[in-house]
């Protein structure tokens, strides 16, 4: 499948401190793919030199066969990249149907009611709580309405992040099954930064794992989860230092599988 999203060799700096380093990356049309990584990793500048909000030093960003790496943030909305933001940040003294209007401010065709309706019908506790104030709603409530809002500007692309944060494990499997939904039934492309990174992986189909600004692991989401150093770092022991896994190299996992 082609790749809807690339990094070419995209490095960032924060005035003299890398972020990133020739990170290379894409995400097919129609995929999810995992970004996976410690703090202070690249994650979250990742997710903001896709959405434009940094630039890079070096390298390229490619979304739909186009080099966008020097348009704007409002005009990469327009073009179909969306985001989930961490915490959700869902306009609190704003309604649930005020919140989701504000997801289409880049918007200038007819159909923002239309698409306000289909919205309502894939979040129906939504259709019931647009006149309630988005700040009195529960964790689980405001993350479904931070995927709404997300998917009123039309995208083709959401980046979320770490959209289970600080919500009760029961409510963390519903909202990994709205990512999963999102994806198969609206056909959106996810990329899902993620710190439970067993559940993440279930839900993805590929997966990268950065270490200081760099890409130390890439491939399927069978192979990460399977391969010893992810293992390791990850799994069954909270989330550990990516540097804790020894001999975990800049490779794609699938040239180690035999």
């Amino acid at each position: 499948m082609s790749a809807l999203l690339e990094f070419r060799d995209v490095s960032v700096d924060y005035g003299t401190s890398p972020a990133l380093i020739g990170v290379s990356l894409e995400i097919g049309a129609g995929r999810v793919v995992s970004l996976l990584g410690g703090n202070a990793s690249g994650k979250s500048t990742t997710m903001k030199t896709i959405l434009g909000v940094v630039r890079p030093r070096a390298g390229s960003v490619w979304f739909d066969g186009e080099d966008i790496t020097r348009w704007s943030t409002p005009r990469r909305i327009r073009a179909g990249i969306a985001s989930v933001p961490e915490a959700r940040r869902v306009f609190p003294e704003m309604t649930v149907e005020d919140n989701l209007l504000m997801g289409a401010f880049t918007r200038t065709d007819r159909a923002v009611r239309s698409s306000l309706a289909d919205i309502y019908a894939f979040f129906p506790r939504l259709a019931e709580r647009r006149r309630q104030l988005a700040g009195s709603m529960s964790g689980g409530e405001q993350q479904m309405l931070a995927f709404g809002r997300a998917l009123m500007s039309g995208p083709r692309l959401i980046c979320m992040d770490e959209p289970t944060m600080g919500l009760a494990p029961v409510i963390v499997e519903q909202v990994l099954a709205h990512v999963a939904a999102i994806n198969r039934d609206l056909g959106v492309s996810v990329l899902l930064v993620e710190q439970n990174a067993e559940l993440a992986l279930q839900v993805a189909d590929r997966g990268y794992v950065l270490r200081t600004g760099e890409v130390a692991l890439h491939g399927s989401s069978t192979e990460l989860l399977a391969h010893p150093g992810v293992r390791e770092a990850y799994l069954g022991q909270g989330i550990a230092p990516l540097a804790a896994a020894d001999g975990i190299r800049a490779v794609d996992v699938e040239e180690e599988s035999p």
